[in-house]
């Protein structure tokens, strides 16, 4: 089986390089002719552990290729799957632009019969538009007894476990309306799963929702524990015994019930804004979604308001340290990252920053500048720091030496945006602490 994914960003490479390591023919498309080359190179252009090597083995051993060329390898082709970028646009649409160029491109230069999945994350009925642009333009090309197939196949990757959840997938959601296009995607993805088939077939439609939804309901949990945390630390009571009472309760479950400064991602925020907008475009109010936005959005601001109490207000001139840029772990990516909704707040207040990250140093340039410090370590970052802040769980932040902290941080307060310290260890050592939802 040969196949051609449009789009090296992280579905799409991810996608490929897992694809090949299954042995199958992959050939991965995109039009930056620098990214294509670089990847020829064994040059990875996101962070996610595992990725390079998958990416050189399958290379060298001609499963995997790249090219800038989609119509000169279309035709080659089984299938063809669009993984290009969806971004929000001012108005919280998914904009579609690189989704149809790509399907003009098909449609201008198609000449056997194919199936096109949609991969990229994309409003409902998106799939139904592609095979009209398609359908419309093989009929000008005077083809129109060429037939085709559609289907959605949308992603669940998690940033820092991606290949684990490609490769072991807990479902297959792929959306068809034929019994070719079904048997296709049946034979593509048979050795992934070869002790349990959880490929989940169905209409094309409820395909593309299963995505939204299933973002969205990941983010109200996320959303619900935060506002719980928040409640519980005001009225004394402490949100990680109320996280473990309900998650032993098997209707509830204990996945996203863990509080902290709000999420943010390529994900979760594109999506939820994608959803209310599809909504809002049928005249229905998503209520529970908008108010799950309106949490995140607060509690992003909760570290610094944190930071900000314990001074009185009194922050001018201060310098904190932040562990921690990336939205996640294992990572570089920062898109609506907590970590900037923070850091923003800090330097518009007149206080210094000095930041250190495993991965993400070079990416958070992109959105800071040279406004904040760079520190080369975790010590480095804490500094002659007035406050350590840590926005983000990385391992390498759980076991910290406070002795070196005690010594070279001017003020001892710890704000912990993920509860991953304990008070009492800190306290040891005589320093403040704050997380989320637990006493003061």
């Amino acid at each position: 089986m040969r196949i051609a994914i449009v789009g090296t960003g992280y579905v799409g490479l991810v996608s490929g390089a897992c694809f090949a390591e299954m042995g199958v023919d992959v050939t991965c498309v995109d039009i930056d002719k620098d990214k294509i080359e670089g990847l020829k190179n064994g040059v990875i252009p996101i962070y996610e552990p595992g990725l390079k090597s998958i990416v050189i083995r399958n290379y060298d051993a001609e499963r995997l290729h790249f090219t800038t060329d989609l119509p000169s390898v279309l035709n080659e082709m089984d299938i063809i799957f669009i993984a290009v970028g969806t971004p929000s646009d001012e108005e919280g649409n998914a904009d579609l632009s690189y989704v149809m160029t790509v399907a003009d491109t098909i449609a201008d230069n198609m000449n056997k019969p194919l199936l096109i999945v949609t991969k990229s994350t994309v409003p409902v009925g998106t799939s139904y538009r592609i095979r009209n642009i398609i359908r419309e333009r093989l009929n000008e090309r005077g083809m129109s007894d060429l037939e085709f197939d559609v289907a959605s196949n949308p992603e669940f990757l998690k940033e820092g476990a991606a290949i684990n959840d490609f490769m072991s997938p807990d479902r297959v959601v792929v959306g068809v309306e034929s019994k070719t296009a079904e048997d296709l995607m049946s034979k593509l993805y048979r050795p992934f799963l070869l002790n349990n088939f959880r490929v989940i077939f169905m209409d094309i439609l409820s395909s593309e929702m299963t995505k939204y939804a299933s973002n969205a309901m990941l983010a109200t949990r996320i959303s619900f524990m935060n506002d719980i945390a928040n409640l519980c630390e005001i009225v004394g009571a402490d949100v990680n015994m109320v996280r473990r009472g309900m998650g032993s309760d098997s209707r509830i479950g204990r996945s996203f019930l863990y509080p902290g400064c709000g999420y943010g991602g390529s994900c979760f925020p594109k999506d939820i804004r994608a959803i209310m907008k599809v909504g809002e475009d049928v005249g229905y109010e998503m209520t529970v979604i908008k108010a799950v936005e309106e949490v995140n959005n607060r509690q992003k601001t909760i570290l610094f308001h944190k930071f900000n109490r314990y001074f009185n207000g009194d922050i001018k001139g201060k310098t904190v340290a932040v562990w921690g840029l990336s939205f996640k772990p294992e990572t570089d990516d920062m898109r609506d990252a907590p970590s900037l909704t923070l850091i923003e707040s800090l330097l518009d207040a007149g206080v210094k920053v000095r930041a250190y990250d495993p991965a993400a140093m070079q990416e958070a340039r992109k959105y800071l500048g040279d406004r904040i410090y760079y520190a080369s370590d975790i010590y480095d970052a804490a500094n002659e720091a007035d406050a350590l802040i840590v926005p983000t769980e990385w391992k390498e932040f759980r076991l910290p030496n406070w002795s070196i902290l005690k010594k070279i941080m001017n003020e001892h307060l710890v704000i912990d945006g993920r509860n991953i310290y304990n008070k009492e260890d800190l306290s040891s050592y005589g320093f403040e602490y704050s997380g989320i939802g637990q006493k003061g």
